[in-house]
């Protein structure tokens, strides 16, 4: 499956004031880098793949529609999928794309 593009042009609205953000094809999705660090892509499962901070994915977890990003049956530290549901609507894909903005933001430029 390809990625959502409407969700992807609904992300680059959310993130195009961001300085030093950079789109790249990954995961077979698109993602949305700042400064070479991923914050969020539109993902080839459906919606989003969100990097956050691993110390808060206990928490974001228990919100409806995520769960651990996986990939060969592994889950990785750090990354969330965020089922197309919780993206629905415009303040909370904001809300989402948050979460991975800060995060990039606190990690050294690549």
């Amino acid at each position: 499956m390809a990625y959502d593009v409407g969700l992807a042009d609904r992300v680059r609205a959310v993130m195009r004031a961001e300085s030093g953000l950079t789109e790249r094809r990954m995961f077979g999705g698109l993602a949305f880098l700042l400064h070479g660090n991923m914050a969020v892509a539109a993902s080839s499962q459906g919606g989003l793949l969100l990097r956050v901070d691993p110390a808060q994915v206990e928490t974001l977890i228990n919100e409806p529609h995520v769960r651990r990003f996986e990939m060969r049956d592994r889950k990785m530290t750090g990354w969330l999928h965020i089922g197309d549901e919780a993206v629905e609507e415009d303040d909370a894909l904001r809300s989402w794309v948050d979460h991975g903005v800060t995060y990039a933001r606190s990690l050294p430029p690549r």
